[in-house]
């Protein structure tokens, strides 16, 4: 397959495929113009055909099916480089990327990756081990990993790349250029919202669609896994140690994420100066837009595009973001990060519009 201008596509692996992020990667990659997919890799459903997962897909994937990860080997002496997305579950994906790297060293197959899950947002093991309460599956890849939202850092300076969760993608992005440009006070009080594709493939108390339907609650406040790691990311892309208090809930829709954040604001700051630090910071991003009043979900849910807006008072800050949590906040968000380390143009693939009815 080739992609314009008469190059050879990337071939492209996913693994953990079966997953909503996963059927994301796989869906993105059909509308490519540089990337195509060699694989997608599933333990429990090798052999079956993509579509038997993901419906939607049929038309695009057609008899397409699932190899298993005994096929990896075979698949990297077929490729001499690889882009790979892991989809994988926090905790094994890193052992995981850790089996294929070595295979891929043994193929003389080059390989950039980006991981989706939890495994390489942070620093190191510890810090890791701290949050999520299981040993690491490949202490020895952290240095090979760099994670940021994609509009905060220009280069990841590694060969691979993690990107942040769901929740962190939407919260660091209203939060980092004000707290750089010193708009604000350094402690933060946000709220945040998920629809239910947030949770996960596999059906729980609160998915459940008659639970979820026509409700709202918050779940795990003040104690979110989220937290630790938006307060890290956060220092790292402003220099400034920032307290979140960060209170999550489940929405009554199956995707997309609103935060709001609040912060005390700094002396001499209003909200014309937040909007123009917004602008300013975000100028070359294209998939970040700062709007006029508050935004909506529908109006980015089904994109890679984020909209923040925003209020202020006397002394009060307050910051809208509105993003896709399967796209911006996982899938879309990787492939900028694909695009990136192949020197694709960082849109490709990913300007899709929302829907709007969705």
């Amino acid at each position: 397959m080739s992609a314009p201008g008469g190059e050879a596509a990337i071939p492209t692996l996913v693994l953990g495929g079966t997953g909503y992020v996963a059927g994301e990667f796989l869906r993105l990659l059909t509308g490519h113009p540089n990337l195509s997919l060699a694989a997608a890799v599933s333990g429990s459903r090798a052999g079956e055909p993509i579509e038997a997962v993901f419906p939607q897909l049929g038309a695009a994937c057609g008899n397409t099916a699932f190899v298993g990860p005994d096929d990896v080997p075979a698949l990297l002496q077929r490729h001499e480089k690889l882009a790979v997305f892991s989809a994988a579950p926090h905790g094994a994906s890193a052992p995981m990327l850790a089996q294929l790297l070595a295979a891929a060293e043994s193929a003389g197959s080059r390989l950039h990756i980006v991981d989706a899950s939890a495994d390489f947002r942070f620093p190191g093991r510890e810090a890791f081990e701290a949050v999520y309460g299981q040993p690491h599956g490949a202490p020895e890849l952290f240095d090979a990993f760099r994670c940021a939202v994609p509009e905060h850092l220009a280069g990841t300076g590694t060969a691979h790349a993690a990107h942040p969760g769901c929740f962190a993608t939407s919260v660091l992005l209203g939060a980092v250029p004000l707290l750089a440009a010193g708009l604000i006070h350094p402690t933060l009080f946000v709220a945040g919202i998920t629809g239910s594709t947030g949770s996960g493939r596999t059906p729980t108390a609160t998915t459940h669609h008659p639970e979820r339907h026509s409700n709202l609650f918050a779940y795990k406040p003040l104690a979110h896994r989220h937290a630790p790691e938006i307060a890290a990311l956060s220092e790292a892309a402003t220099g400034v140690a920032a307290r979140f208090s960060f209170v999550p809930h489940s929405g009554p829709f199956a995707r997309g994420i609103h935060s709001t954040l609040q912060a005390p604001l700094a002396a001499g700051a209003d909200g014309d100066a937040l909007t123009a630090a917004l602008a300013e910071y975000y100028r070359d991003a294209p998939f970040v837009r700062v709007v006029d009043g508050t935004p909506r979900v529908k109006d980015v849910a089904g994109s890679n595009y984020a909209h923040i807006g925003v209020a202020a008072d006397g002394s009060t800050a307050v910051v809208f973001v509105v993003i896709d949590n399967l796209l911006k906040g996982a899938a879309g968000g990787a492939m900028q990060w694909m695009n990136r380390l192949w020197s694709l143009p960082e849109t490709a693939g990913l300007t899709q519009p929302a829907p709007g009815w969705i």
